[in-house]
């Protein structure tokens, strides 16, 4: 392939045709190292919201850095993978205490919570640094341009596509060369019916010329589910909502939560307010919410104000549960 001749045509058709996402209006490495963090495993239309939320709450590494995590957590409640958001900050400790920004894929690399992808889109991104990144889009768009029917999945496989990467890379505009490919896989060589007589460089693709483009990438399927039942309590006194807070250790530490119904031996039962599933890794959770009355509350448990919830680290399943019972 003539590799040139594919970056060419590729940025022209990003220029024309990219979407105007917020953190592609700056060259601040903070908003684009928070962008890409937030982008882990969510989708843009979630993304955009709590990132200029999270901006205007913590426009700099100083402001992250000196917050509380709870704050923290509260800004990022609803995102999910809460790990991103304590690493997020003491990254920005770290960098805060250093005195600036790492300017370079290696040291950018080093910070907590940062892999190969996050390192190498900061640095191209903000610094121009020659470094190919690569997720799981640009993972499809090169299991197709080269009709690879590698697992995307294994290690070797990644480390393949990243040289093959690497090769095609325009290394004197790697900024718009990543976003071109990020964008190519996110709007054109999707998952699912690929749209090919859109996609500005068809002509390279192997997959497309083989016929193979609906079979590609190859992902070998993951665990299975674990299916849980939950039923949660929604119990109201005086303006208040009652609540229990997770311990500092856990995937969801800090995080203010509703109490399961089998835990209020005593409460009754006013109403069913609605269900819902909801997936944490590889677990999904169908959850029933029930509106309830309770004359004492055991120890564990605490009266919260309705109105200091918006400010607090509620879990997901709890503001989901919370909104069934307003709706």
């Amino acid at each position: 392939m003539n590799g040139l001749r594919f970056a060419t045509v590729l940025k022209r058709w990003y220029t024309n045709n990219f979407r105007d996402l917020p953190w592609r209006r700056t060259r601040d490495p903070y908003a684009i190292w928070v962008s890409e963090i937030m982008l882990q495993q969510t989708r843009v239309e979630t993304v955009i919201p709590y990132y200029e939320r999270f901006l205007a709450r913590f426009p700099d590494v100083a402001a992250l850095a000196r917050a509380s995590e709870a704050d923290v957590l509260s800004a990022w409640s609803g995102l999910g993978y809460y790990s991103r958001a304590r690493n997020l900050q003491r990254a920005a400790c770290q960098i805060a205490k250093a005195g600036s920004f790492p300017r370079d894929f290696e040291s950018i690399l080093a910070l907590p919570g940062i892999g190969a992808y996050t390192a190498a889109a900061v640095a191209s991104i903000a610094f121009g640094e020659p470094r190919a990144a690569v997720d799981g889009n640009v993972l499809r768009v090169l299991s197709r341009i080269g009709n690879d029917s590698s697992d995307i999945g294994s290690q070797a496989s990644k480390a393949a596509f990243q040289s093959q990467a690497d090769a095609l890379l325009d290394r004197k505009d790697p900024a718009t060369f990543n976003q071109a490919m990020m964008e190519l896989g996110a709007t054109v060589c999707l998952p699912r019916a690929p749209r090919c007589l859109l996609c500005p460089v068809s002509a390279f693709c192997e997959a497309r010329k083989e016929g193979t483009e609906n079979q590609l990438p190859i992902k070998l399927r993951r665990a299975a589910m674990d299916e849980v039942e939950m039923t949660v309590a929604i119990v109201e006194n005086a303006g208040r909502i009652l609540m229990w807070k997770r311990e500092s250790r856990g995937m969801m530490a800090g995080f203010w939560e509703l109490p399961e119904a089998g835990l209020l031996p005593t409460l009754k039962r006013l109403r069913a307010a609605g269900a819902f599933m909801h997936t944490i890794m590889n677990r999904r959770y169908r959850v029933q919410v029930i509106a309830g009355r309770l004359a004492k509350a055991p120890a564990r448990f605490q009266w919260i104000a309705m109105e200091a919830l918006p400010t607090m680290p509620v879990s997901t399943i709890a503001r989901k549960a919370l909104a069934k019972c307003t709706s």
